[in-house]
């Protein structure tokens, strides 16, 4: 098997898992969103530690803890991604998974959208006519169901922030999710701490099983980014591009036919805008690949 399908399988293992993690969160929804993101943060350290171990990467964190322009960023990017998670896990918990993968249909666009108003890069027609169709989307949901989709925003904006934060850090994935978990660890440590001292935390009323399921977060969380970046060195740009849209086509089908989450004409018709969006940019990402 040649380095291309191998890096196709990792591709899909990671953005069909990362389509199916709603199901994984439905698991543990007894337990409150605030509560989940520190039980996440703190077992994706303990799981973060064994590979940096397994790998021997130990070493590469020193430097990055005596740089400040670095750690800088990293506390930005650490912030974003936690926020990213909650919105995420919330999403799941009021049943909207339809309007989280809504909100990772929209990260591309969103990507180039930052890059052009906040790093003044330059963006070409097809690029606008994407970004404009995205824009005219959020508007007629805002119009005909009368609300801002703000998870999908919220969800889309912080992690097309991060993205662009990691840019700026030549720092390994490994390493910088330690640091970015390490970071916000003390948080969600007290936080929990807080809640079992006043006898108001759920894990004190959780079974053996459910906190055994609880603690897979961990691994839910690094698994497919391990994946993901082992597709990364293997497979160009353009095809990780395209192979990214089944995550959330996957979360969608999982929000419609598994939990009967409501999907009207309207939204719909929002769905229809935002794939026609992402149709015309992948096919400028194409042509531009062509050319070079």
């Amino acid at each position: 098997m040649n380095e291309r399908k191998i890096g196709l399988i990792y591709a899909l293992c990671a953005f069909f898992f990362w389509g199916l993690v709603p199901i994984y969160y439905k698991q543990v929804m007894m337990v409150p969103p605030f509560e989940i993101l520190a039980a996440r943060i703190i077992f994706s350290v303990v799981v973060l530690i064994c590979l940096l171990f397994i790998s021997n990467q130990f070493n590469t964190l020193k430097p990055i803890f005596k740089s400040m322009r670095k750690m800088k960023y990293l506390i930005i990017a650490s912030l974003l991604i936690s926020f990213n998670w909650f919105t995420f896990i919330y999403a799941i918990s009021v049943n909207k998974i339809v309007e989280a993968s809504l909100g990772y249909f929209i990260t591309p666009l969103v990507s180039v959208a930052l890059g052009f108003f906040i790093f003044n890069e330059k963006i070409n027609k097809l690029q606008k006519v994407a970004i404009f169709l995205a824009f005219i989307a959020i508007c007629y949901q805002l119009i005909t169901i009368g609300n801002i989709p703000l998870i999908a925003l919220g969800l889309a904006f912080s992690f097309g922030f991060y993205g662009m934060v990691r840019k700026k850090v030549e720092i390994a994935s490994l390493p910088g999710l330690f640091i970015e978990t390490i970071i916000m660890l003390p948080f969600a440590a007290f936080y929990l701490y807080v809640l079992y001292e006043n006898s108001t935390s759920v894990f004190n009323t959780l079974d053996s099983y459910n906190m055994f399921v609880l603690s897979l977060s961990g691994l839910v969380t690094v698994l497919p980014l391990l994946w993901f970046n082992s597709a990364a060195i293997r497979l160009d740009l353009t095809t990780l591009g395209f192979l990214q849209y089944s995550g959330p086509t996957v979360a969608f089908f999982v929000a419609v036919f598994l939990y009967n989450e409501e999907i009207n004409i309207n939204k719909f018709i929002t769905f229809i805008l935002i794939w026609i969006a992402l149709v015309i940019f992948s096919y400028d990402a194409v042509k531009k690949r062509r050319r070079k």
